[in-house]
């Protein structure tokens, strides 16, 4: 037997550098799961107990990683269990990708047995990307795009794989011809730093301030000594969004915890009597916040 499109499928998320597929089995997506045992030494599949618990540990999977967190589950109710654990990614802005299966091509409109229009149903929690794989020379293209999109945008991504297609020979090699589409995989995220007048301006209103406050979200994990110096030389108080909770550590004297619904007074009073506020890696809505407190 020669590769199948499955097989094609799982190797090419391993050369995009997915190393972990969290899914419940099904017979939608039946030649996945068989090409899962073949291919164990370079995925490890943890089989959940519902379909939405992956979602969820996908999503976990990103936040403690950094990279694309996969689940895998069957068409029709399968697919639908995913939603929730996909809606708590998008929200917190995690990259993670949905592969589901689909009835056969040929059964597709027949009202077959749970049959379900998944591309409208991920539409909006997959709003970034969601594409139907009808032939097996996309699904290189459709994988590599779907991870990238999901790293760069830091958003939920979704593949839908027809049962009958992913038993197919697989295609590696899309043809050289008119309406091809060629990819490779991998994404390096770029480096983005600000013009020096922007600094500078920055630095202005910082050193003009009397009362200091930052703001810390989840893109500031990884800059843990960059804010607390900062907070040290503005004197600043620090209230931390939900996502930037281990961002700096609650026991240093001026940090207040977290803001909003699940918040603290002191952060609120801390938000409130500030005269500048520097938010680090935060997309919080702050002031939104205020108006609705």
């Amino acid at each position: 037997m020669g590769k199948l499109t499955a097989d094609f499928l799982l190797e090419r998320l391993a050369e995009n550098g997915v190393r972990r597929i969290y899914g419940y089995p099904g017979d939608g997506i039946n030649a996945i799961v068989g090409a899962l045992e073949r291919h164990k030494d370079s995925l490890e599949f943890v089989q959940v107990r519902h379909e939405e618990m992956a979602a969820f540990m996908a999503c976990a999977h990103a936040k403690w990683t950094g990279e694309v967190g996969v689940c895998l589950a069957t068409s029709g109710p399968g697919a639908i269990h995913l939603l929730n654990g996909l809606y708590d990614a998008k929200l917190d802005h995690q990259p993670v990708m949905a592969i589901v299966g689909q009835q056969a091509r040929m059964g597709l409109g027949g009202n077959y047995q749970q049959e379900v229009d998944l591309v409208s149903l991920f539409k909006d929690v997959a709003s970034q990307y969601v594409q139907f794989a009808s032939d097996a020379a996309q699904i290189r293209h459709l994988v590599d795009r779907a991870h990238r999109i999901a790293l760069a945008e830091r958003d939920v991504t979704c593949i839908i794989v027809p049962n009958d297609l992913a038993e197919e020979p697989a295609t590696e090699d899309p043809p050289r011809e008119h309406g091809s589409v060629h990819s490779s995989p991998g994404y390096t995220r770029p480096k983005i730093v600000p013009r020096d007048e922007q600094l500078k301006a920055a630095a202005k209103i910082l050193n003009e301030g009397e009362k200091v406050a930052m703001l810390v979200g989840a893109g500031a994990l990884h800059a843990t000594d960059e804010v607390i110096e900062v907070a040290d030389k503005l004197g600043a108080g620090i209230a931390k969004a939900l996502l930037g909770k281990a961002a700096v550590p609650d026991d240093l004297p001026y940090v207040t915890g977290a803001i909003g619904l699940l918040g603290t007074k002191p952060s609120w009073t801390l938000m409130n009597s500030c005269d500048t506020l520097l938010m680090v890696g935060s997309s919080f809505p702050y002031s939104e916040w205020l108006g609705r407190c």
